[in-house]
């Protein structure tokens, strides 16, 4: 590669630092391609392969694929090992969520005669549109988990529990009971909040305990007040 970089310029052009610069990485990247880590993996095998992780696709389908390819035969470890390092590097593992479905597509356009490359973008798409899919329902369950557990609060202090902060029939106020006593909590202008002591949900006259910066000074005053005597109204 010097020979040929020498050869093909003059005296000047020789010197120039560009040039030299652009040799070295020449020579750098030939090396590596000699002395890679995985020395069976040309280009297009490690495209191939990257391009099957998630896909679910049967090891032995996708070695004999990989091995129509220009270099050395590659064995079932060959290509289970590379796939494993394909995750462990920048992949996310296969989802075992996706399995039969992927396997269900591979099988039924394996069947028809789809090439393997083809295969495999089917599937990208697949599991791109289940992977959203699957995302939603998880949004959904939390969703919903979230709502049963406002209802179980919002059950617990309407029937004389105590419970921690929580909304009632979507108010702006929240409340809890601690002790035995029930409190409410008014958001005021410039995000102060007003603390009540109240005996009821729809307690008309409640006692004002103090006003307070955020919830968590509220909490803490509660902990305190809800075990010491109370005064009479």
């Amino acid at each position: 590669m010097i020979t040929e970089y020498v050869g093909s310029r003059t005296p000047r052009q020789v010197g120039d630092f560009l040039g030299i610069h652009s040799l070295s990485r020449d020579i750098v990247r030939r090396l590596e391609e000699q002395f890679a880590f995985w020395r069976k993996w040309s280009p297009p095998r490690e495209a191939a392969a990257k391009s099957a992780v998630g896909c679910w696709i049967p090891l032995e389908d996708l070695r004999s694929f990989l091995n129509e390819m220009p270099g050395p035969t590659l064995t079932p470890t060959d290509v289970a090992q590379r796939l494993r390092a394909f995750c462990e590097e920048d992949c996310e593992p296969p989802n075992d969520a996706l399995k039969d479905g992927c396997l269900a597509i591979y099988e039924d356009e394996k069947t028809q005669g789809t090439e393997l490359a083809a295969i495999m973008g089917r599937l990208r798409e697949h599991i791109v549109h289940e992977e959203i899919r699957l995302m939603h329902e998880r949004w959904d369950e939390q969703r919903r988990q979230a709502e049963e557990k406002r209802r179980a609060l919002e059950n617990s202090f309407l029937t004389g529990e105590d419970c921690r902060w929580t909304p009632i029939a979507n108010s702006q106020d929240v409340y809890c009971r601690v002790n035995g006593r029930a409190y409410r909590l008014t958001p005021k202008e410039g995000k102060t909040r007003n603390l009540f002591r109240i005996l009821s949900f729809k307690d008309g006259n409640p006692r004002l305990i103090g006003k307070y910066a955020n919830q968590t000074e509220a909490t803490k005053t509660v902990a305190q007040v809800a075990y010491q005597p109370e005064p009479r109204r």
